[in-house]
């Protein structure tokens, strides 16, 4: 006769194990996950998010640099619009999208991922569309300035949305994806924008206004995939799995320092402002966005002037646009594996610096489009894995949202200049301006790099007690066991 210990013993064997969680040598509690489950998990979530948000970066990209496409093919004389006037309706863009950059992350928070990213996708379609129509250089000018205003929180929020799927050794890899789409952007653009061109005289309308008219017709059907693919809560996703989303729960818990609570605080976005690595990793990406806007944009104008006619300048793109897209991808994975950003930032612009000094010295164009490929090893690397350093080295959630929009704020001010420097063929101007920029980035990278190296070492010796904590913000991405990523 079995006594009642050994039923009970025997009961709690039976019953299925869950792994408790333990404390962490700090005293944070750690919780364990099957990395093989955790391994496929990652794989679903990417086949679920990763081609939704793809496809809208991609659309977003394809209706703000489309205006590079049209202007070999007659837009300008068409609306009486002089080079210059055309110049400042590429910059006026930057106007309204660098103003709205900062707040859009934040509200996102507020009015959830799926109605943000939604809504604004519907009003720049719409806007890409009546850009077809425009006649005149002011209409033109509005077009820009609303296009802006609803693309501006794209990235800042993709990239904050994805800081609620993956972790912050996941995230360059991610973030990738969406530089590979502005990389695809300028190769299908480039392409479909040939295609497009062949319209020239249908219905009456001039073959650039079917480019904005059917690109922006392909962004509204994005808006339904938006709204009916991406969820406001990543991890009670439909696709799941309960078990699965029991992961992801764990998940959640194991970045709970990185992604703090819902709970809005006025005081993290004081903290965010009073960062010095908000206005490093600015500055930075100030720099690398100069090539990014003025390279996508420019591209098949700076092939112009290399005496590549009409069609061959939209379509020596796709190859270029295409190989700094995978240098990004590779280049990201390696920086995921072993936690390495600045440095590959760092060495990636030794090769723009190097296709840059060849466009401008050089004068045989088939030594000038191979320098295109190194400049655009530079163009995509740059931008993507600054953001990402900046990404994975702010917390909690509030904060790092206002420090990405600021970032990009920061950042994306350098479209308006780029509009302003790639005026007149063959573009030496703005190409020196794109290899000056290189080099004062590479100063940044290096005194970013040594600030987070002191300040690790700083969090060191406070939590051995070898010098006192003294410092005014000890939360979030400040607490001595957050290691900031180099």
């Amino acid at each position: 006769m079995e006594t009642a210990d050994e039923i009970v013993k025997k009961t709690d064997a039976a019953l299925p194990r869950v792994e408790e969680p333990r404390a962490s040598s700090e005293g944070r509690v750690e919780f364990f996950i099957d990395p093989i489950k955790e391994k496929k998990l990652l794989r679903k979530l990417d086949l679920a998010f990763t081609p939704i948000i793809m496809l809208l970066y991609l659309s977003c990209f394809l209706d703000r640099s489309n205006i590079g496409n049209v202007k070999v093919a007659g837009i300008i004389p068409d609306i009486h619009a002089t080079s210059e006037q055309f110049s400042t309706a590429v910059s006026i863009f930057y106007a309204s999208y660098v103003a709205f950059e900062t707040p859009a992350p934040v509200l996102m928070k507020i009015v959830t991922p799926r109605i943000m990213l939604t809504v604004v996708c519907a009003i720049w379609s719409l806007t890409t569309i009546f850009t077809g129509l425009v006649s005149n250089i002011g209409g033109l000018y509005a077009t820009r300035l609303v296009l802006g205003a609803c693309e501006a929180g794209l990235f800042p929020c993709l990239n904050l949305y994805l800081t609620m799927v993956y972790k912050r050794e996941e995230m360059a890899k991610r973030v990738s994806y969406l530089f590979v789409c502005a990389a695809l952007s300028g190769a299908f653009g480039g392409l479909l924008a040939y295609a497009l061109l062949q319209m020239n005289g249908v219905a009456g309308y001039a073959g650039w206004r079917w480019v904005y008219i059917i690109e922006g017709i392909f962004s509204i059907l994005c808006v339904f995939v938006v709204w009916f693919g991406l969820p406001n809560d990543p991890s009670t996703s439909y696709f799941l799995t309960a078990e699965q989303k029991d992961i992801m729960t764990r998940r959640n818990e194991q970045r709970a320092q990185y992604m703090g609570n819902d709970h809005f605080e006025w005081k993290e976005l004081q903290a965010a402002f009073a960062d010095p690595k908000l206005y490093l990793s600015g500055v930075i990406q100030f720099c690398q966005d100069i090539l990014l806007y003025g390279f996508s944009t420019f591209l098949p104008s700076i092939l112009k002037a290399m005496n590549y006619n009409t069609l061959e300048s939209n379509y020596l793109t796709i190859p270029v646009y295409l190989f700094g897209g995978l240098v990004f991808i590779f280049t990201a994975m390696i920086s995921d594996k072993y936690g390495i950003r600045g440095p590959m930032v760092f060495l990636a612009n030794f090769f723009g610096i190097a296709g840059y000094i060849v466009l401008i010295t050089v004068k045989d164009n088939g030594i000038k489009y191979f320098a295109t490929y190194l400049c655009a090893m530079a163009v995509y690397v740059g931008p993507g894995l600054n953001l990402t350093w900046l990404n994975v080295n702010v917390a909690p959630h509030y904060r790092r949202a206002t420090a990405i929009g600021f970032q990009q704020s920061m950042g994306n001010s350098a479209g308006a200049v780029a509009g302003q420097i790639y005026r007149t063929a063959p573009y030496k101007l703005g190409n020196s301006f794109s290899l000056g920029a290189l080099g004062l980035s590479q100063v940044f990278i290096l005194v970013q790099y040594f600030y987070l190296k002191s300040k690790n070492v700083q969090k060191v010796k406070i939590a051995s007690g070898a010098i006192p904590d003294n410092r005014r913000i000890k939360t979030g991405d400040e607490e001595l066991d957050f290691v900031y990523h180099l």
